[in-house]
This record gives structure tokens, C-alpha cells and sequence, in this order.
């Protein structure tokens, strides 16, 4: 199985035609929590600044429906499955349905269970899951678990804790999540390593210089004192860690990013180096970060281009790692037009495309703030050390000459320096004519001439190797620019301390 590459795709189809049987060490998996909300990616305007223009990323809402259908009649029908689906499993996802009904809740465990029997089947003997959801649906989640997994499979029901500003009418602010911890198997072979809670900064003081001694219980260590004192114990399974603030240096602007160090914490307790993290709802990356930072493999499956782009963005700031692999996305002129057809395919073809030129995206099939014809931008810096902009147009059905002086328009609207005009379709001879009337544009800095309005199709980009003419450095962040991240052990968060057990 490949590792430390990225999936396009729908997960329980990626899981079934890629991930091989007892492959992976640790899965985490944080999953959208049915909250019945929108959540946006916010991007960075040309200045560096926050911009209003934001994309919808995803649609936290399931529905019943088709989808939602087969994947019941999957679970539930052994002539479907062909037995991969316990009875006990078709016998719950049964119960629950006649129990609460076809709704959203019934949707998401629906689909949610078909993932997990697979995620089950990918785990090595020795592996962990970790199931990250919120109280709305933990106890509904917790009985299928219990079906796919086994009783004795379950392991610990962690509480994140943190604290979060906010009113909450007729009811106590909810301020955790949590955490489903399960083993593949329940003889406790599992990979775990003992986590310790670190004493207070008083404390450190004080034992400053004094010999530490660990303390045994039936042969087991237990906690370490100095002194007779109690100087660290077991971590308990609630754990206060603070969501990720407004101004914080880590925060990309992706809708529930989790902190870095409650992922680590996860992958250092369940996990050794060399081992394989799967993560297959992976957002903008942070298990495939903690994984690279802890040296472990890592596999990331998620359905959006935009989450895709982001990862591999987030991936190379934080440790210089380019060129990633995405299985999946098209590597050919059929296969982009598969997709420009798909569900949302638009938007996923037009993301994808942006990213064959490194393009911003600022438009979206729900967006606050007008794209005015633009679907994304690149910018770079000039004479005098003035932003420039370059502005891309994206079109999958029929293109002509209308669309080249709609975009000649709108260059000399915003004042960019030039355009590229991305198609799936061949342009035709008129089109490639009203190109060249809008000329040149001149750069003092990079003593060249640029195509006012360059024309690229997707069979250029992808078979053809053509690229867009741009000046050498017009390559700015597109999202908020990730930390640079060190991988040395020796970096780690001071607040955990390893034993092995």
C-alpha cells in the first residue's frame, strides 16, 4: 500500500478499491458531526490580509436519500454484502432505523457504518480507531461501534475539554468533544504507550535537582514521585487542551481545524514510528501533520478538492514536502470531463483546474462576497514592490470568443496585469484571435512580456505539458500559510512525557 500520499474521492469508495486488509496501525477520523450547518474556508486577499470572500467547504447536513438507501440495503442485506457485514451490525442499523425513523440522524449513522465496518477491516490486529464526534451523536455512534468492533473492544471515552465563549439558551455552554477509542482486538495486544500529565510549573521547581523515582504497582509503573511526592500519574481520559483561538499562529482558516496537540497526543499513544495513520475525513490535514512530525506514514482520504489543495499547501510549509501524491484526481482530458460532470463536479473541476496553476480560489458554489466573473487569482510582486494580480477564468461546457472579451473586461476593471483563461474544451481560432488583441504586458523587474490573456486547455496542462507564462516568484500562499513544524522528537510538546507499555 502507498503511504504518504493524499486520496480524491468519496472514502468508503477509496477504502474499498485502495486500502488493502489489516494495513494500517491507527485511524482518526473526524468526521463532519451532523451540526446541520455550512462551514467556510477563509482565504487571505492579495495584501496577506484575511479577505470576506470565503468558500463553503462543506455541508455539515446528511439527508436521506438515495445514497443514504444503498448503503442500508448494504448493510442490512447479506446477498449485498456477501457476508463483510456482521449480522449483529444489519441487525442494529435495522433497529435504529425503526426506532428514530428516516431523517438526518438515521442518514449519518447510516453512512457512518458503512465506514466503519471498512475502517474495522483495514486495521492491523495490533491497531487503534479513534472516532472524534460531539454529544449530539456520541451515543448513537458508540452502539454501532460496539456492533462492528465487540464489547470488549472498547476502550476509553475520552472528553476533550476547552473552554469556549458563547450563550446558550435554556441549556449549560457545552464546551467538549469526544473521543471513541477502540481496539481491533480485546486481549489488550494493542499499540499503546502510557501518556503521563505533567506536574505543575511549581512543582518543577521544587523538585529541580532531586532524583526522580518511578513507582510500581503489581509490576506496573503508575507514576513517578521525587521525594514521596506524586510527580506524574497516568493521563486520565479527559483532556483539557484549548480549541484554536482567532489569532493562533496554527489556525489556517479551515472550519474545525483541531489543535495539533490533541491529535499528537492521540498518534503518540496509540502508535509507533514507522507505523501507518490513516485519516479519511482528513479537513486540512493536522492527523497527517502530527503523523509527519512524530514519524509516522500517513494516508489522507477527503471528497473536496478544496480540502485536497489545502492539505498539500499546509504539507509543504510545514515540512517542505512538494509534489504529493493524489491518487484519484484526473490525470487525463476524459477523466477531468468525468468529473466536470460529477455531483458538484463544477466546483470540484473548477478547484482542481486552479490547482493545476496554483490559482487562488475566490469563488464557490456558495460564497460570501462576489467573485465578479474571477474564479481565482495569482499574485506576485513587481516594481517597486507592488502586488500584481493575475486573474483566472475556469469554464467546462462550451467556450467562444464572448467569453475572451468578458475576461479582457474584467482585467481592465480590476487593473490586473493579465489573465488566464483555463478550458476544458479546445479553443476555437476566433477565441485564440480576441486573445491577441489584448497585447502584452511588460515587466521591468523580470525584463519580459507577458500575454495579456493566455489560453490554456486542460489537455495542455495535462498532456501537452504547457504551463501558464508567469513571473518567477508569482507564487504567494494561497491559504493561510501553515507553521513550519520541526519532526526531532526533541521538539515535542512539553506537556506529554512517553513510557512504553
Amino acid at each position: 500500500m502507498k503511504t504518504n500520499v493524499l486520496y480524491y474521492g468519496d472514502n468508503l469508495d477509496i477504502l474499498r478499491r485502495y486500502i488493502p486488509d489489516e494495513s494500517v496501525d491507527l485511524i482518526y477520523l473526524d468526521p463532519p458531526f451532523n451540526s446541520n450547518r455550512d462551514y467556510n474556508v477563509i482565504f487571505k486577499d492579495e495584501s496577506g490580509r484575511k479577505s470576506d470572500a470565503q468558500l463553503v467547504a462543506f455541508e455539515d447536513t446528511w439527508h436521506w436519500g438515495p445514497d443514504a438507501e444503498r448503503v442500508y440495503e448494504y448493510l442490512t442485506n447479506t446477498a449485498r454484502h456477501e457476508g463483510r457485514v456482521p449480522d449483529n451490525v444489519s441487525t442494529i442499523i435495522a433497529a435504529l432505523r425503526h426506532g428514530i425513523g428516516e431523517n438526518q440522524m438515521m442518514a449519518y449513522l447510516v453512512e457512518m457504518a458503512g465506514r466503519l465496518v471498512e475502517l474495522r477491516r483495514v486495521l492491523k490486529s495490533t491497531g487503534s480507531i479513534y472516532l472524534h464526534c460531539d454529544p449530539t451523536a456520541s451515543h448513537y455512534l458508540k452502539v454501532l461501534l460496539d456492533a462492528i468492533f465487540g464489547n470488549g473492544c472498547f476502550r476509553n471515552e475520552v472528553v476533550w475539554c476547552y473552554r469556549k465563549w458563547s450563550v446558550a439558551a435554556g441549556q449549560f455552554v457545552r464546551n467538549h468533544d469526544i473521543l471513541l477509542f477502540y481496539s481491533k482486538v480485546r486481549d489488550g495486544s494493542h499499540t499503546f504507550n502510557v501518556l503521563y500529565t505533567a506536574p505543575s510549573e511549581g512543582t518543577q521547581r521544587r523538585w529541580k535537582g532531586k532524583k526522580q523515582q518511578a513507582v510500581f504497582v503489581d509490576g506496573v509503573r503508575t507514576a513517578t514521585s521525587v521525594d514521596g511526592e506524586e510527580a506524574q500519574s497516568p493521563m486520565p481520559d479527559w483532556w483539557e487542551i484549548s480549541v484554536l483561538n482567532p489569532n493562533a499562529a496554527e489556525r489556517l482558516g479551515y472550519p474545525t481545524q483541531k489543535p495539533l496537540a490533541l491529535v499528537e497526543r492521540i498518534v503518540e499513544a496509540s502508535s509507533n514510528p514507522g507505523d501507518v495513520i490513516l485519516d479519511p475525513f482528513c479537513g486540512c490535514g493536522t492527523a497527517l501533520v502530527a503523523a509527519e512530525k512524530l514519524g509516522r506514514k500517513w494516508v489522507g482520504i477527503d471528497i473536496t478538492y478544496l480540502s485536497i489543495a489545502v492539505m498539500k499547501a499546509r504539507l509543504k510549509d510545514s515540512f517542505g514536502l512538494d509534489d504529493i501524491e493524489v491518487i484519484g484526481q484526473p490525470t487525463e482530458v476524459e477523466g477531468a470531463r468525468q468529473l466536470a460532470v460529477d455531483h458538484e463536479g463544477r466546483y470540484q473541476f473548477q478547484w482542481w483546474a486552479l490547482g493545476l496553476v496554483d490559482a487562488k480560489p475566490v469563488g464557490g458554489s456558495q460564497k460570501k462576497g462576489a467573485d465578479k466573473g474571477i474564479d481565482g487569482k495569482i499574485t506576485f510582486t513587481d516594481q517597486h514592490g507592488k502586488l500584481e494580480q493575475v486573474l483566472v477564468s475556469v469554464k467546462s461546457g462550451h467556450v467562444n470568443a464572448s467569453h475572451i472579451r468578458d475576461l479582457k473586461g474584467t482585467l481592465e476593471r480590476e487593473k490586473a496585469a493579465f489573465g488566464l483563461f483555463i478550458t476544458l474544451e479546445e479553443p476555437t481560432r476566433n477565441m485564440r484571435e480576441e486573445a491577441a488583441t489584448a497585447g502584452f504586458w511588460h515587466s521591468d523587474v523580470w525584463n519580459d512580456d507577458y500575454e495579456r490573456i493566455q489560453i490554456l486547455s486542460i489537455a495542455d496542462l495535462l498532456e501537452r505539458g504547457k504551463k501558464p507564462h508567469l513571473p518567477a516568484h508569482a507564487k504567494l500562499s494561497t491559504y493561510e500559510r501553515a507553521e513550519r513544524v520541526d519532526t526531532p522528537l526533541a521538539a515535542e510538546q512539553g506537556e506529554l512525557f512517553r513510557s512504553g507499555g
